[in-house]
């Protein structure tokens, strides 16, 4: 095995994880394309994510979460089923990426792969909560479409600099930890 190609997996399977805590269906449906296509290897039994059905399932799944998070009274509910759909997803990009490149036992990579999502899921929630209570919900689709586009960039990024994917989830942890820390220390 090589070690740059192992090296390179672990970083992405980060990136990946990530973004599925902004966005749990779109890296998903990206892999599986992705994997389609030739671009990447996904592992297997997440190699079946790419054939038609596994396609269909998730561009269908991406479809409506993209558009129910853009409804005020449906995002809440979709967030609460994030948090249980995100570490999931996490664990399966990771999973599939790192565990088909390295040596990495899978129990490893299931638990990196949802305590990332899982971290980055909560900092968003938090996130769309301050925005609930100071806009009354109004500005709840805006955050929903820069963190779709996160998503997006950061599932991009995962496959072609795996290394920038890496340090984008930890400027996230650090900003999400930052304003967490922050929101406690504020008088009520």
């Amino acid at each position: 095995m090589d070690p740059t190609t192992a090296i390179g997996s672990v970083l992405a399977s980060f990136g990946l994880a990530g973004a599925a805590g902004l966005n749990a269906w779109l890296p998903l449906f990206a892999s599986a394309l992705l994997d389609r296509l030739g671009v990447v290897d996904l592992g297997a039994p997440f190699d079946q994510l790419s054939t038609t059905t596994g396609l269909v399932v998730l561009g269908t799944l991406l479809v409506l979460d993209f558009v129910g998070d853009k409804i005020p009274a449906l995002d809440h509910a979709l967030h609460a089923a994030g948090t249980v759909i995100a570490p999931a997803s996490g664990a399966a990009l990771f999973t599939g990426q790192a565990g088909f490149e390295t040596d990495i036992p899978t129990l490893v990579t299931v638990l990196a792969g949802g305590a990332v999502a899982e971290l980055v899921h909560l900092a968003r929630a938090a996130l769309r909560a301050a925005s609930s209570a100071t806009t009354a919900t109004l500005a709840n689709p805006v955050l929903s479409v820069g963190e779709d586009a996160t998503s997006a960039a950061l599932t991009a990024v995962a496959f072609l600099a795996p290394i920038l994917a890496v340090l984008a989830v930890a400027a996230m942890g650090i900003a999400g930890a930052m304003a967490w820390r922050s929101r406690r220390r504020a008088p009520a």
